[in-house]
C-alpha cells in the first residue's frame, strides 16, 4: 500500500505505517520543527509539504501491481482535548481543519482512510465534529467503522485513548485489532535502562546505563549503544522542592499547602499536575509537558524527551529536532507508533485478501 500522511507531526503514524509495510509517499505538516524531525527520520518520495494544508494541492501518485492507497492523519486535537475548557467549541478555528482532511479524501478518493483524534472529539459540541467526519466520508462513498483504542493494549507502555475512524471505499468489512492479552509494559520496563539525569540536563547523547531491562527496552534500543534527546527542562528550585513530597502515583495533592501559595486555588489543578509516574505500572498520558508536569518515578525532575519518546513507543534511533520545547511538543502530540502499526496491519490483512 501507498500512504498519505496529513497533519503528520514528527511522524508517529507514518512510523507505524512503515513498520506495517506501507510506503508513505505524500506528507503534509505545517510546523517547521516537526517537519524537520519527520525528514530526519523518514524519506517520503515527495518530501514534506511544510506549510498550511489549506495551500496544499494534490500530488499525483502512481500505483502499480494492484497497489492501494491509504490516507491517514489527525487534525489538530488541542481544541477537542478534555483538558481544554476555554476553546473547546465550534468557535475555535483549528477545530475546523478536519475539513481539509475531508478535502484531501475527496481529491484522492483513496481505497482506505484512517482518521485519528483524541477521545474528547466525541464530547466537543455533543459529538458534532466526529459525526460530521463520518457523515461526510459516507457521502463520498465510504463505509465507516469507528472505535476508541487504548495504546496500552497494543504494546505501548502508556494508557492513552485515541478515537479512530477507518473507512473503506470498496465496502470492505473491517474489524479493529483486538487488545492484546499479554503483559502490559510498565514504566520501569520502558525506561529503566536509560541514564539517570540531573534537573535541566542538556547533554543530548548518552550511553545506556545498563543492559536492556525488558524485551521492550531491547526492542527500543535495537543495536544502538546509546541514544540522543536525553534533555530535561530545568525547573526552578522551588518547583523541585515540591517533588520530594510526591510518592509514585501521587500528584499536586501531596504537596503541602504552604508550598503551593502561588496557586490562587490549587484545588482547580487537574490530576496530571505534578504527577509522579509509577515504576510498576504503564504511564499515564504523555501530553503537553507544561500542563501535565509529569515527574520521573525515582528522581526529582521532569521526564527527558527520550524517556517520553520511549513511553510513546518511538525507538531510540528516532531523533527529534528543534529546541527542547519543540521536541517535547512533538513527542506529546504523536500517535504511538506501535498503536498505529497494529491498526495498519489490520488494514493490510484486508488488502491482501482482495
Amino acid at each position: 500500500m501507498i500512504g498519505i500522511d496529513l497533519f503528520a507531526g514528527a511522524g508517529g503514524m507514518s512510523l507505524g505505517a512503515r513498520q506495517a509495510g506501507i510506503d508513505v509517499q505524500v506528507v503534509v505538516e505545517a510546523d517547521k520543527h516537526a517537519a524537520a524531525t519527520y525528514l530526519r527520520n523518514h524519506r517520503p518520495k515527495f518530501g514534506v509539504f511544510a506549510d498550511d494544508i489549506r495551500k496544499f494541492n494534490k500530488v499525483d501518485i502512481e500505483t502499480k501491481n494492484g497497489e492501494q492507497i491509504v490516507l491517514f492523519g489527525g487534525p489538530p486535537c488541542q481544541g477537542f482535548s478534555t483538558s481544554n475548557q476555554k476553546t473547546r467549541t465550534s468557535d475555535n478555528e483549528t477545530n475546523w481543519l478536519f475539513l481539509e482532511f475531508l478535502r484531501m479524501a475527496s481529491l484522492y478518493k483513496p481505497d482506505w482512510i484512517v482518521f485519528e483524534n483524541v477521545k474528547g472529539i466525541l464530547e466537543t459540541e455533543k459529538g458534532f465534529f466526529a459525526e460530521k467526519v463520518i457523515l461526510s466520508l459516507e457521502k463520498l462513498g465510504y463505509t465507516c467503522f469507528a472505535s476508541i483504542l487504548n495504546a496500552v493494549d497494543y504494546g505501548v507502555p502508556q494508557r492513552r485513548d485515541r478515537f479512530f475512524v477507518v473507512a473503506s471505499l470498496h465496502n470492505e468489512p473491517f474489524s479493529f485489532p483486538k487488545p492484546s492479552d499479554s503483559h502490559k509494559v510498565t514504566v520501569q520496563e520502558a525506561i529503566g535502562d536509560l541514564p539517570l539525569l540531573d534537573n535541566g540536563s542538556s547533554k543530548c547523547y548518552m550511553t545506556y546505563s545498563s543492559d536492556p531491562v525488558s524485551e521492550y527496552s531491547r526492542l527500543m534500543r535495537g543495536r544502538l549503544e546509546g541514544c540522543s534527546n536525553n534533555i530535561v527542562t530545568k525547573n526552578a528550585p522551588f518547583i523541585v522542592g515540591r517533588y520530594k513530597y510526591i510518592p509514585q502515583g501521587g500528584n499536586w495533592e501531596n504537596i503541602p499547602d504552604h508550598l503551593m501559595s502561588n496557586y490562587k486555588d490549587k484545588t482547580r489543578c487537574h490530576t496530571g499536575i505534578y504527577r509522579r509516574l509509577c515504576e510498576k505500572s504503564p504511564s499515564v498520558v504523555i501530553g503537553n509537558f507544561r500542563k501535565n508536569m509529569l515527574i520521573h518515578p525515582i528522581q526529582d525532575r521532569g521526564l527527558s524527551v527520550r524517556e517520553a519518546a520511549r513511553l510513546q513507543s518511538f525507538p531510540d534511533e528516532f531523533v527529534f529536532e528543534g529546541s527542547i520545547g519543540f521536541q517535547q511538543q512533538q513527542v506529546g502530540n504523536a500517535v504511538p507508533p506501535l498503536l498505529a502499526k497494529a491498526l495498519f496491519q489490520q488494514i493490510l490483512k484486508k488488502n491482501y485478501q482482495l
